[in-house]
């Protein structure tokens, strides 16, 4: 079985999947932590690895960056390929005092001006909402690590560089604590294909102190998101 942007046979495929923006974050997360790794997906350099991790099948397929991107992969693999659960690991920019850099924040809803789920199915709603089984999975995962976690709402934007934000009027009003890209696409269409989606993300620069991480810091730095997206995976399943 193929798709337009998926060469992937069904049977490659994991029911749960990992899902990192960047395609080299995931051969990073393929090739430390999973074992009997097999490449999957390459077309357009949007690279999917399923392997095993602690004996557990688990894929982890790139999505490429903004609801655009993941909103094809994501539908992609939720309609043919069977998966049932999708986590997305990111990284965001802090836009409360609440969130230092590297912290660790669960999704529970996101806030978009995206007109993706109107185009998608006529969705009127600028809330989406991840999966309730994936964010307590993720909480009790933590519980049993000792790790510390933030859970609250994200702004999810269409534009990276954007000179028309109010960061005040986005906390204030719509509780937005941090700024990414591609978890309201992706909660679409879960909620569209009655799929579950959750997202955990790592602050990786504050838009409060302009701190910042480097670009390899985000490639592969992120093992404390990546360990808890492995271990809330397979209890997924």
């Amino acid at each position: 079985m193929a798709t337009a942007h998926i060469k992937s046979n069904k049977e490659d495929i994991a029911k749960v999947v990992l899902m990192p923006g960047d395609p080299l974050r995931a051969k990073y997360i393929a090739e430390k932590y999973l074992e009997n790794v097999k490449l999957v997906n390459d077309v357009r350099n949007i690279y999917a690895y399923t392997g095993t991790y602690k004996g557990r099948k688990i894929t982890v397929f790139s999505s490429g960056m903004g609801n655009p991107s993941v909103g094809i992969y994501s539908y992609e693999l939720f309609k043919f390929y069977d998966v049932d659960y999708i986590i997305r690991i990111g990284t965001a920019g802090a836009y409360s005092k609440e969130l230092n850099v590297m912290d660790l924040l669960v999704v529970t809803n996101c806030y978009s001006e995206s007109s993706y789920a109107k185009e998608l199915y006529g969705g009127q709603s600028s809330i989406a909402t991840a999966s309730s089984e994936i964010v307590q999975t993720i909480k009790e995962t933590a519980y049993t690590q000792e790790k510390v976690l933030k859970y609250g709402r994200v702004h999810c934007s269409d534009a990276f560089y954007s000179e028309n934000i109010d960061i005040k009027e986005l906390v204030n009003e719509y509780g937005c604590l941090a700024v990414e890209m591609e978890s309201f696409a992706l909660f679409n269409n879960a909620k569209l294909l009655n799929k579950n989606a959750g997202c955990i993300l790592t602050i990786s620069n504050s838009l409060v102190t302009n701190e910042e991480t480097t670009s390899e810091q985000r490639e592969k730095g992120l093992d404390e998101m990546i360990v808890l997206a492995l271990e809330s995976g397979i209890k997924l399943l």
